[in-house]
């Protein structure tokens, strides 16, 4: 699934009050963790993941790897915080036509 430049502006809007529902602890990216980030999304559809890492290529690796094991469109990363999009069967958010 792609979105377009308005619909991600659209998310990145609703995600702005969010918290971050998961933190990486100081274990990394574990398999509990990747359960839970997966659950996490596919009930809310649009979360927030705190990823504390100081290294930025060891950052970069985390977003990518949870990216590619949720299968979700990652929105933004602002600091420490990841903003994940991930459409569920049942849709509760309406996005905007594109």
């Amino acid at each position: 699934m792609t979105l377009s430049n308005k619909q991600k502006q659209f998310l990145k809007g609703l995600a702005h009050a969010l918290k971050p529902v998961v933190q990486l602890g100081q274990h990394g990216l574990t398999e509990g963790v990747l359960a839970e980030i997966d659950n996490a999304i596919n009930h809310h559809e649009l979360i927030k993941v705190r990823v504390t890492s100081e290294d930025r290529e060891q950052k970069a690796l985390i977003v990518d790897a949870i990216v590619r094991e949720t299968n979700a469109i990652k929105l933004q990363l602002v600091g420490h915080v990841l903003t994940l999009y991930k459409q569920s069967d049942e849709r509760k958010i309406d996005l905007p036509k594109k």
